[in-house]
């Protein structure tokens, strides 16, 4: 199978888990007491840490090896792509609690045309002119989503889930490049998933939230979600260029918005509609001009 073939379906597949890891984010509200964004962080991440940690104990020899290998700069980049990724998360689960889940993932879901963007500036790949429209174009559509004329209670939560796209770009664009360096993909899910559990302690330990056993148990739901989702898009950005495949990232959108209207009856209003329209357009537009 072509490679770029590849990373569209572990893309696809990732767009699924995490549409499902946000509906399960939001579902947390809605069973119990309030759950800061840092402790769904936490439980989301606790769960990932497992999954991942067993993966990359699995088959001695061959994990060890992938432990050692990384160079200087190669733990350099893990810990950059820890820090921006977990920083993302934790803006995105506020948006998601906030504001529409459609609308949440949209927003974050400006991260591919950050990718490419942070691939330009940092790590010189190319960026036609057409790819910088279409960035231009993405943003006209999160203004759309944002609304910035809009009331300060869901214009705050609409800015936070547009910097998550921003940080979950620039995590990706540092997960291209540990791809490029040949870094195990298990260590790269580990290391993030170890580093972002650890982050949300300090936040929960003097404002730690009882929960039911409800929201504990969609809380564990997004941490499996998330998982697929994590291990999808290191996979997919392994196989190929952010600007090859970024468009299939959208599909996130569809799924949320499925989930967002079967089980919490949420309808994006028209300006959230332009705003997807124009994201996808510049997104489908991103696609073809990479594949030149």
């Amino acid at each position: 199978m072509l490679t770029k073939t590849k990373g569209t379906l572990c893309l696809v597949a990732s767009a699924f888990g995490f549409a499902a890891m946000g509906m399960f984010i939001r579902l947390a509200d809605d069973l119990g007491g309030p759950v800061s964004c840092f402790q769904k962080a936490f439980f989301r991440n606790l769960v990932a840490v497992f999954v991942a940690g067993a993966m990359f104990v699995r088959g001695t020899s061959s994990s060890v090896a992938a432990f050692v290998r990384p160079q200087a700069r190669d733990w350099m980049l893990l810990l950059a792509r820890s820090v921006l990724g977990t920083a993302g998360i934790f803006l995105n689960f506020y948006a998601i609690s906030h504001i529409p889940l459609a609308d949440a993932l949209m927003l974050n879901k400006l991260a591919p045309f950050f990718s490419v963007l942070f691939c330009w500036l940092f790590m010189g790949e190319r960026l036609h002119l057409a790819q910088g429209v279409c960035l231009l174009l993405a943003l006209l559509g999160a203004a759309l989503v944002v609304k910035p004329g809009g009331e300060w209670t869901v214009l705050f939560p609409a800015v936070c889930g547009f910097f998550s796209g921003m940080f979950a770009g620039s995590a990706y664009a540092c997960v291209h490049a540990l791809g490029r360096r040949r870094v195990d993909s298990r260590l790269v899910v580990l290391f993030f998933s170890l580093f972002s559990t650890l982050a949300s302690v300090p936040f929960i330990a003097f404002d730690f939230a009882p929960m039911t056993l409800c929201q504990v148990a969609s809380l564990v739901g997004a941490g499996v979600m998330a998982t697929v989702g994590q291990f999808g898009v290191t996979a997919a950005y392994r196989f190929a260029e952010p600007r090859e495949i970024a468009a299939w990232d959208y599909t996130n959108v569809l799924f949320a918005a499925a989930f967002g209207f079967i089980i919490f009856n949420q309808v994006p209003d028209i300006w959230s509609g332009m705003g997807f329209l124009l994201i996808l357009l510049a997104a489908f537009q991103l696609r073809r001009v990479g594949a030149r």
